[in-house]
């Protein structure tokens, strides 16, 4: 009886682990992250002068992102949000509007979310770590909550 449910417990386990490394934040995001302004393009603009995001482990395998800049007049920003990379809306505080992001692990270097501001989904934004993890590019193309085209190819370089 023991080996029948040691083997099931060992089946279960097999079965749920790929289920819940897909839920949980890719650990080559993980760490400082600064905006290369001069290798980054931004339609419609302006760029932001600066950025930095640290991405940190958050409970129940999710991830806090905490971005700090300073916008394209001057204006000091701040973002904070967790999400657990299960597809379901994170609310993002410090945005101008209300926004939310639904974010998805794409695999071991990469991940996307879906962007809604004000209740409409206006952008969807993949993000993809350098082989080298060096390098995160983020590309992201919607429409913005104005309704213009959005066409962002956004780097940033590990610190």
């Amino acid at each position: 009886m023991k080996s029948v449910i040691r083997i099931a417990t060992v089946g279960l386990a097999l079965i749920a682990y790929p289920l819940i490394s897909t839920a949980q934040a890719p650990q080559s995001t993980l760490g400082t992250w600064k905006l290369n302004v001069a290798k980054s393009t931004y339609s419609p603009g302006p760029a932001p002068r600066t950025q930095t995001t640290r991405i940190e482990t958050a409970p129940g395998n999710g991830a806090k992102f905490t971005v700090d800049g300073i916008d394209a007049t001057g204006k000091a920003t701040h973002q904070e949000y967790v999400t657990m990379f299960d597809g379901k809306d994170a609310a993002v505080k410090g945005a101008v509007a209300p926004t939310m992001r639904a974010y998805s692990r794409l695999d071991d270097h990469g991940y996307q979310y879906v962007e809604r501001v004000n209740g409409k989904v206006t952008t969807t934004t993949r993000s993809t770590i350098s082989a080298d993890g060096k390098t995160r590019t983020n590309v992201g193309t919607g429409t913005g909550a104005d309704g213009k085209p959005v066409n962002n190819t956004t780097v940033y370089d590990r610190q």
